[in-house]
């Protein structure tokens, strides 16, 4: 197991460049399954889900290969079904939240897919009714093997629908959308998830042939077509890393250049910082965050205390509200964090209290924080990642703090973080992976 050293209260400097999307990379290396031809994505991010995905799929057959150290081909020409119903497709599927979304290609490709409960971060319940609902109301069959452990799906009486989602589900979407584009008919999926990823999915499969309107809103219609073709997609840079290097920047009272960072791509993120009293401006394509000793987090019109919640596109994505906790523990003012999504996302709390953090923990949904005003500084202490986002956020926390910090379980950052210490390193950071 490796573990990261980290010598805290360095001023950081210099520029970084966001990987490309997590999310989005999970959801269109996914979409190869579609269609026989060459699929090329660049700008994937060379992460641990995305390797362990792109290794998934070889084992069921797609031919993978890497052109450069950001670009995939992928041709998924002859699948090996057989592979499905093994222990190592279990196995494997089982290490990766993402493994659900290769239910929907697979169910339109070969009207056939099995699934085990997929793993990913332990943050609370991870319900996928609404990917099975989805498909059920395309008529799919979702049975439950309880001796293999594993969601049996077969699609072989399935036609375009109207369903209106229980939950806009990013990933939720992203399958009933690749079920539906194959299925005959017309689908029409409201309450979709409309996230960037969904919509740079969607332009995905519109390049491959797809008939896909209303991307971008709430409410997707799709023609079913008979077959897709190839493709060449661009990621999107990770918004979820655009907004934790700005909360880098402002807790270790930092000057940096986030380059290429898409503002548009970002809905609610810098208006939200902003709240909290942090400065940027944008030059050209990049954002520049100046050095703040201090930044004072607003209050309501009325005097109530600043809340910050996570909500739908273009609300504020529940991945950074961990950042936002850390950020407030050295903001002048108080702050109400109300993760509403996931019931055991902001347990990570404790290991801020023990470095010195004002924070009660209201329930399994609210955090207050208390900010010191940089009063009294973080101090360095021994920390465990317990998932990828609150991993991120303790490492912002440990890189303000004074003294040498261990943080062990950095396994979970690597899911979501290319070489997060090196970058790091390079604006002035001292992270050292032990």
């Amino acid at each position: 197991m490796a573990a990261f050293e980290i010598t805290g209260g360095r001023q950081l400097k210099g520029e970084l460049t966001p990987q490309g999307a997590k999310n989005e990379a999970l959801q269109v290396i996914c979409a190869t399954l579609l269609t026989k031809e060459t699929v090329v994505i660049r700008n994937i991010p060379e992460i641990l889900d995305v390797k362990n995905l792109i290794r998934l799929l070889g084992e069921i057959g797609v031919e993978t290969k890497q052109k450069d150290p950001s670009t995939w081909s992928f041709r998924a020409a002859n699948l090996n079904l057989d592979f499905l119903e093994g222990d190592e497709f279990k196995k494997m599927a089982t290490r990766l939240r993402g493994s659900v979304m290769l239910v929907g290609p697979l169910i339109a490709r070969c009207r056939r897919a099995c699934m085990p409960q997929p793993g990913g971060d332990k943050i609370g319940r991870r319900r996928l009714d609404t990917h099975f609902h989805g498909l059920e109301v395309l008529g799919a069959e979702v049975d439950y093997d309880p001796i293999k452990e594993q969601f049996v799906i077969t699609g072989d009486k399935m036609k375009g629908a109207y369903m209106l989602l229980e939950e806009a589900s990013v990933t939720g979407t992203a399958n009933v959308l690749m079920a539906a584009v194959l299925t005959p008919g017309t689908t029409t999926i409201f309450n979709a998830a409309c996230e960037p990823y969904v919509q740079q999915l969607c332009l995905m499969l519109k390049q491959m042939g797809a008939k896909i309107s209303g991307i971008g809103s709430n409410l997707l219609t799709i023609e079913g077509v008979q077959e897709l073709n190839g493709a060449d997609h661009t990621i999107l840079p990770d918004m979820i890393e655009i907004g934790s290097f700005i909360g880098l920047a402002a807790l270790t009272c930092s000057e940096i250049t986030i380059k290429q960072y898409h503002p548009e791509q970002l809905g609610m993120i810098p208006h939200a910082f902003s709240r909290l009293g942090i400065k940027f401006e944008q030059k050209g394509t990049d954002l520049f965050i100046p050095a703040q000793d201090h930044y004072e987090i607003e209050t309501f019109m009325d005097g109530s205390i600043m809340t910050i919640a996570d909500a739908p596109w273009p609300g504020l994505t529940p991945d950074l509200l961990s950042v936002f906790l850390v950020v407030a523990t050295q903001a002048r003012g108080s702050l109400l964090i109300h993760q509403k999504m996931f019931e055991s996302r902001l347990f990570f709390v404790d290991k801020l209290i023990d470095m010195g953090a004002r924070i009660i923990l209201c329930d399994p949904h609210r955090a207050t924080v208390i900010g010191l005003d940089r009063q009294l500084p973080l101090h360095a202490a021994n920390l465990v990642s317990p998932d990828i986002r609150a991993g991120v956020a303790l490492l912002i926390a440990a890189l303000s703090a004074e003294g040498t910090s261990i943080m062990n379980n950095i396994e979970q950052i690597d899911r979501g973080y290319q070489d997060i210490d090196l970058r790091l390193n390079a604006v002035g950071a001292s992270i050292r992976r032990i």
